[in-house]
């Protein structure tokens, strides 16, 4: 299932995320998992500045708990010119932008790393063909994923929708 990764998320949206885990956390563990994410978000705001770089899938946007808050937020995010984001419309979805979420990280000492998250299983690696791979991934699916600023006008529609 697709979602709004973390560093974009709404305390009302992680909550919901948090507090629907299978099997059920106690209200402790979710405050604690809650805080931990919204603290996790200090890196869009941090000296130095972060390059950050956001492909969301249409499915994530119109995701079954994603609201007017949550979408006006990556809006926001977007408009403070500290990050891109980019959506990628269903209709320009093709077999290599469905595979999965990603990341793709860089080190202040140019370490290149790649992120590949499963359901129960995330790893984090420095092999040169992961990360080569998932670049090469990444540079497809923003081929086809519309611009920020067609992506601001996208999820601007879908505000005014609601």
């Amino acid at each position: 299932m697709a979602r709004i990764p973390g560093l974009l998320q709404t305390e009302t949206y992680a909550r919901t995320l948090i507090g629907g885990h299978c099997p059920p956390l106690d209200e402790e563990t979710v405050e604690e998992r809650v805080a931990a994410r919204l603290e996790r978000q200090s890196l869009l705001t941090r000296r130095p500045l972060a390059a950050l770089n956001f492909v969301l899938y249409e499915a994530a946007l119109r995701g079954p708990h994603v609201d007017k808050e949550q979408l006006l937020h990556i809006l926001e995010q977007g408009r403070r010119g500290i990050l891109t984001v980019q959506v990628l419309p269903f209709h320009r979805a093709n077999p290599t932008s469905l595979t999965g979420p990603m990341v793709l990280l860089e080190t202040r000492d140019h370490e290149r790393l790649a992120l590949s998250e499963g359901q129960s299983v995330s790893q984090l690696t420095d092999d040169p063909g992961v990360v080569s791979s998932h670049t090469e991934r990444l540079s497809m699916i923003r081929a086809v994923a519309l611009s920020p600023a067609e992506s601001a006008r996208f999820i601007e529609r879908m505000v005014e929708a609601l």
